[in-house]
């Protein structure tokens, strides 16, 4: 008897819906829709510190590898001190880790599945037709 694999395309049948496909990290963890407050209101948190353009500007270059403040500044054109503010944010919600290199401190996110949360978000507003 075939199994369904979860890389294999999908075809729907006529009549059925699209799927999207999601990762393996979200099918091997279901979330409850009965979590503990602590959690809902940690999560909150999470998305607070991910609800501002230039926080969201930041986790997209992070995801293609570490920056140091002045590369972020070069690449989003934002000034140093805002961005620096936007990394204390981040780093403060757990999203992103700072090591120091010599004089400078390269970030990195801490999670993939952080990056997951602003991709979705941004491809959400994009096949909305909002961007």
């Amino acid at each position: 008897m075939p199994t369904a694999s979860s890389n294999a395309a999908h075809t729907p049948l006529p009549g059925e819906p699209e799927r999207h496909e999601h990762s393996a990290a979200h099918e091997r963890q279901p979330v409850s829709p009965t979590l503990p407050g602590a959690t809902l209101a940690d999560a909150g948190e999470l998305l607070r510190a991910l609800a501002a353009p230039v926080r969201i500007a930041i986790v997209l270059q992070l995801r293609e590898g570490d920056r140091c403040v002045h590369e972020l500044v070069d690449a989003l054109d934002v000034a140093q001190p805002l961005i620096s503010q936007h990394l204390r944010v981040l780093k403060a919600a757990g999203v992103v880790h700072g090591e120091r290199r010599g004089r400078e401190v390269a970030y990195r996110l801490v999670d993939d599945h952080l990056a997951h949360i602003v991709i979705d978000a941004v491809a959400h507003v994009q096949e909305e037709g909002r961007a």
